[in-house]
């Protein structure tokens, strides 16, 4: 995960658990993945999008855009990559 405390994004490669993680796009994605979490204009949310690694492709993990909490981004881009590594259709919210 790249670490600067001022980035407005975050790309981070995962290992979905069990059930995946689910987008709007082809519905639940399972095994390695590619996590890319962005601040949206707002600067109050996030846009959350998910590829499997090394693919073209990339889908809107469902849920997303989701309200980043007061930790900030960086801390939703780490709790979402624990929900992701738990699986069961993870989604961004």
């Amino acid at each position: 995960m790249n670490t600067s405390p001022d980035t407005d994004s975050y790309t981070s490669n995962v290992t979905a658990g069990p059930g995946g993680a689910m987008t709007d796009d082809v519905g639940v994605i399972t095994g390695d993945l590619t996590v890319r979490t962005t601040l949206t204009g707002d600067q109050r949310s996030a846009h959350v999008t998910v590829q499997y690694t090394g693919a073209d492709e990339w889908y809107t993990l469902t849920g997303s855009p989701a309200p980043i909490p007061e930790g900030g981004l960086a801390a939703y881009h780490r709790d979402l990559l624990g929900r992701i590594r738990r699986g069961q259709g993870a989604t961004a919210t």
